[in-house]
């Protein structure tokens, strides 16, 4: 059955190592992480010249891939074969040649580590992937949801021994999405500068990766659920003055995801801070905004709320309005979720 990043992780942390390896999915991270850790450490470097070979899918067919699988290695116990964008490799949709990809799979050479890397999922209906499922290691790596990237970040952070704020973790979920390696390469430089036991606050993810702890979407959504009128467009000016840097889609995806789960909490009945947070699936720091909104938005005006924002989303792809600057569109949003 298909296995967890986080189980092959660890054994080749113990430096156990199978014969076949398929990574794919739409979440590339997880897939490189793998792919790199066998590049680096699956064989030592004196062994690497002759029995170690990093191929391409486009430049292979799977007469090649078997034919280099099949060798044996050179003074050494065993070679590495890794195939990065398999996906583009030839034959794996004939059935004349993908047949001997599946006896190889079932009969696998115990001195070849051979790693299949996709850049997007394979169908686990076709016989060589069940094959590989049963006889070899299946990694399916899938992009995580919106609302799990804070809890990520935290994951992350804790295991490189930093704490992260609140404030901050939010800041960098919004600003950089499920963008998983781009998340991961920003946490790496902003903890290769921290001093020792610092840890990382909203001026910290401002100072190293750009993003103003004053004026985000986290801080207009703060805003308007505090029903503050001036503070909203304040921050709706600094956006219209820098465009490049707060295109407007980010912006409703945010507080569409917000009022929507607005909607949820007015449906349940324990609106305590820890119920609230399970219900939603939010880090329990930010449950505490949902109940101030609730008092501060009815029902029904969330409702309507939530129609304004498909109305703007509207407006803003030029759908029967011809074209509205986002500057307009996002002061009439703001104006009309205020009054």
């Amino acid at each position: 059955m298909p296995q967890t990043f986080e189980t092959v992780w660890k054994e080749l942390k113990k430096n156990q190592y199978a014969p076949l390896y398929l990574l794919a999915g739409d979440e590339p991270y997880y897939t490189d992480q793998l792919a790199s850790y066998l590049e680096e450490n699956a064989l030592p470097a004196s062994a690497r010249d002759f029995n170690q070979f990093v191929l391409y899918g486009k430049d292979i067919n799977v007469g090649t891939l078997l034919s280099y699988a099949k060798r044996f290695p050179m003074l050494s116990d065993r070679q590495l074969i890794l195939v990065k964008e398999a996906q583009d490799m030839q034959g794996l949709d004939a059935k004349d040649t993908v047949r001997f990809l599946e006896d190889y799979i079932v009969n696998p050479l115990p001195s070849t580590i051979l790693v299949l890397c996709f850049k997007s999922n394979v169908d686990e209906r076709k016989a060589w992937v069940k094959a590989w499922d049963k006889k070899g290691v299946y990694v399916p790596s899938k992009k995580l949801y919106d609302n799990k990237i804070p809890d990520w970040i935290a994951s992350y952070c804790h295991e490189k021994g930093v704490k992260i704020s609140p404030k901050a973790l939010q800041m960098l979920s919004e600003f950089i999405g499920n963008d998983l390696k781009r998340i991961a390469n920003e946490l790496d430089k902003i903890i290769l500068n921290l001093r020792a036991d610092e840890s990382i606050q909203a001026e910290t993810v401002e100072r190293f990766v750009g993003v103003s702890r004053e004026f985000n979407n986290f801080e207009l959504q703060k805003a308007l659920l505090n029903r503050d009128v001036a503070r909203s467009n304040l921050i709706a000016y600094h956006f219209s003055r820098n465009p490049k840097d707060n295109p407007i889609q980010p912006t409703l995806i945010i507080l569409y995801n917000f009022f929507s789960k607005l909607l949820l909490t007015h449906a349940t009945a324990d609106k305590s801070e820890r119920n609230l947070a399970s219900t939603l699936g939010v880090n329990p720091f930010f449950a505490k905004d949902y109940v101030t909104a609730s008092r501060n938005f009815s029902l029904d005006k969330t409702v309507s709320v939530i129609k304004y924002l498909r109305q703007a989303d509207a407006q803003s792809k030029g759908v029967e309005v011809g074209v509205i600057s986002e500057e307009v569109i996002l002061k009439d949003l703001i104006f009309k979720i205020l009054h």
